[in-house]
């Protein structure tokens, strides 16, 4: 079960209770103050037209990154909404962002408040969706230095190779039968085992956690309840619990928060058993275990009043960025491959050249792979796994490309219509790697027609881990096998669609990719 998909939900809530809600909002809306309705002293960004009560609410298509973009064509770049009381900036081209997220940077470097996110997080104690502010610089701290530097994430390198290695086994396996693989089953448990073990320490097949026994459906309600909306956002906090309890959206908010935090204080309790020891000649400390030391020794790491409320709400963060994102990518990385097979065979003549008969890559081997970063570059172009980046709130006025921006709007940037800009990239609709080829662009966050991790303060941290990951993953695929449609499909046949959905987190390719793998044989 998954969330009522919004806004419809919503809107149909509302309707049933209008009635009862009518009198009192219309007096409760005439006393709001309302910072962008007189415009007579300011310029504000162009609005479409909006409906009483739940303003642009209704038009929210799906996905919603495509209906914000065909709204965006009409109305500007830069584009105020309204979701019910909530004004809501959505850029969408370069120019704007860099505006955004160089230029106002510390204007726009908060995160809005959201039933989902408060819920998920103990109250905002995770780093992603935490407001700015004193906690938040401490725990990214913590967390670049602790769990995402260079040298942890190499820490974690031969576990990514030996998961890598199970993943190439299982398909070499089946490849005999010549029956088609289910890649986004394969590249989904690969990306969740290579999570477990570095942040939970242990296996995700054949986990012992019970809650983790349907990991894929526990992260698409996570998502959905983080990306999608609740009453509570959008409407005075008494008119917000009427529709949540009518909607049943409460009623889910309750179940997955309670699945996910068995889940992590299972993890938690199973570190702190007696007897339980990192062993010294252990390659390495999984993500609870430093957790875990940095909240014993918190004086020594500057933080201060941590708790394993602290630690979950981090582990949120890891359990959606790292199993997730990585998967979508390395999926439509290989579907775009298939689709062009000139492309796929320029990759692997690449890798198999570089290679020779070493049997597999490993990490190493992919600093020399130039193209195969190409591909993935243009992955995250065409289908960057989070279309619309995490909304930002703004916490003082700004100007955005000269249009007056107040305090308290959400921002979102809409990286989906910005990576397809025709003003900015040529046939921005076809999958071409060579595009990057010389190019200086890069996804680091200083091109703003290129943020699949965002850029600025709230930049993604965990990018290097994510694109090691997909890399390696990516690489012995392309070296092992040669892939084929399945008999009977053609490129054009090929389905190449999103799945459509709320304001999710991500975006996975609409159908499973089945391929067949053929061994490659270096003789």
């Amino acid at each position: 079960m998954s969330l009522i998909e919004p806004p419809m939900a919503i809107i149909t809530s509302l309707l049933i209770c209008l009635p009862f809600l009518l009198l009192p909002l219309f007096l409760l809306l005439q006393k709001r103050k309302n910072v962008y309705k007189n415009p007579l002293q300011k310029t504000f960004p162009p609005s479409p037209p909006k409906l009483p009560l739940i303003g642009n609410l209704h038009q929210f298509g799906t996905p919603p990154h495509q209906s914000l973009h065909q709204l965006s064509i009409k109305y500007g770049p830069v584009m105020l909404l309204h979701l019910g009381r909530v004004p809501t900036l959505v850029i969408s081209s370069a120019e704007a962002a860099k505006d955004a997220l160089k230029t106002n940077d510390l204007h726009c470097c908060s995160r809005p408040s959201s039933a989902g996110a408060r819920r998920l997080t103990y109250n905002y104690l995770d780093m992603a969706f935490s407001p700015y502010g004193d906690y938040w610089r401490e725990i990214r701290k913590i967390c670049v230095l602790e769990l995402f530097s260079v040298k942890r994430v190499q820490s974690y390198r031969s576990i990514r190779e030996e998961e890598v290695d199970e993943m190439v086994n299982s398909i070499s396996a089946s490849s005999s039968s010549g029956a088609p693989v289910n890649l986004t089953e394969k590249l989904s448990a690969l990306t969740a085992s290579i999570i477990f073990r570095i942040a939970y320490g242990t296996s995700f097949q054949g986990s012992k956690f019970e809650h983790a026994k349907n990991i894929d459906e526990l992260i698409q309600d996570t998502e959905a309840m983080l990306g999608g909306m609740s009453g509570a956002d959008y409407f005075p906090s008494w008119m917000g619990w009427v529709i949540d309890r009518v909607s049943g959206v409460h009623k889910e908010f309750d179940r997955i928060s309670k699945e996910l935090d068995g889940f992590f204080q299972q993890v938690i309790d199973d570190h702190l058993k007696p007897g339980r020891r990192v062993d010294d000649e252990q390659a390495h400390e999984d993500i609870v275990d430093v957790l875990l030391k940095i909240v014993k020794e918190q004086g020594e790491f500057g933080a201060s009043h941590l708790g394993h409320n602290n630690i979950k709400a981090v582990l949120l963060n890891l359990f959606l960025g790292g199993i997730d994102t990585g998967s979508i990518t390395m999926v439509w990385a290989m579907a775009e491959l298939a689709k062009n097979p000139k492309l796929m065979k320029k990759a692997q003549e690449e890798i198999r050249k570089t290679i020779g008969n070493k049997g597999k890559i490993t990490e190493t081997d992919t600093d020399q792979l130039q193209y195969l970063k190409m591909v993935i570059k243009e992955t995250l172009r065409l289908h960057p796994p989070a279309p619309m980046l995490l909304p930002r709130e703004t916490i003082s006025h700004c100007k955005i490309q000269g249009y007056d921006i107040e305090p308290k709007t959400i921002v979102y940037i809409n990286e989906w219509a910005i990576a397809r800009d025709p003003e900015v990239w040529r046939d921005p609709e076809k999958f071409i790697p060579e595009r990057f080829d010389g190019s200086s662009v890069d996804y680091k966050g200083q091109h703003f027609e290129f943020l699949p991790f965002g850029a600025g303060r709230r930049v993604c941290p965990g990018m290097y881990m994510g694109t090691t990951t997909v890399e390696l993953g990516l690489a012995n695929l392309l070296y092992r096998f040669d892939w084929k449609l399945p008999d009977g499909m053609k490129e054009e046949d090929l389905d190449m669609e999103e799945a459509s959905g709320s304001l999710s987190l991500t975006v996975a390719k609409r159908t499973p990719l089945n391929l067949v793998p053929v061994k490659f044989s270096q003789n």
